[in-house]
């Protein structure tokens, strides 16, 4: 079984990707010049993005992951938030800048938000590979956005679809009768 044929048009692919993340790269870095970034991994669906955008960024900074869960096995957020892994340190006095692959609903990263701003960062920002603003439920919105994507179920480039699909090179909209069985 060959993956590929799983996905029905690929929207971006590896080159445009690099792309997106250097231009991101470059922004960050000029922003944060003299800042003490602290950029935040929500996993498991932004690693890929995350490896990539921090050696796109030429200014010092550090790295933590986080794990949170909203969606269960399904494919919509379920609106319940939990975090499964939690930050190793502190984060009083630093800039954040929490890296995700999607922003969706909005749900998940809005909890994020509050319950980082609760431990005294100095600052904190979103930064998305992806938006899909067709999606959202709460009034969020990212501060750095690599490419707005359609209402269709995209995998790839770390983007799941039960745990599967994420090592896709490019990312692309999966074949909906995949994820409608």
């Amino acid at each position: 079984m060959d993956m590929r044929n799983d996905v029905a048009e690929i929207l971006y692919t590896e080159d445009q990707l690099a792309e997106i993340v250097a231009r991101m790269g470059r922004q960050i870095s000029e922003d944060y010049r003299d800042k003490n970034l602290f950029m935040i991994s929500v996993l498991k669906g932004s690693l890929i993005f995350m490896a990539d955008l921090m050696r796109a960024v030429t200014i010092p900074c550090s790295i933590d992951f986080l794990s949170v869960s909203s969606y269960g096995a399904g494919t919509t957020t379920t609106g319940a938030v939990r975090i499964l892994k939690d930050l190793d340190d502190s984060l009083e006095g630093k800039d954040l800048l929490i890296v995700e692959d999607i922003l969706d609903s909005g749900v998940t990263l809005s909890f994020l938000m509050k319950n980082l701003s609760a431990r005294n960062p100095r600052s904190i920002r979103l930064c998305t590979l992806l938006d899909k603003p067709e999606r959202r439920k709460v009034d969020i919105h990212a501060d750095y956005v690599g490419a707005q994507v359609p209402d269709e179920f995209i995998v790839g480039y770390g983007l799941d679809y039960a745990e599967k699909y994420r090592n896709l090179p490019y990312i692309g909209v999966l074949k909906p009768e995949i994820y409608q069985n």
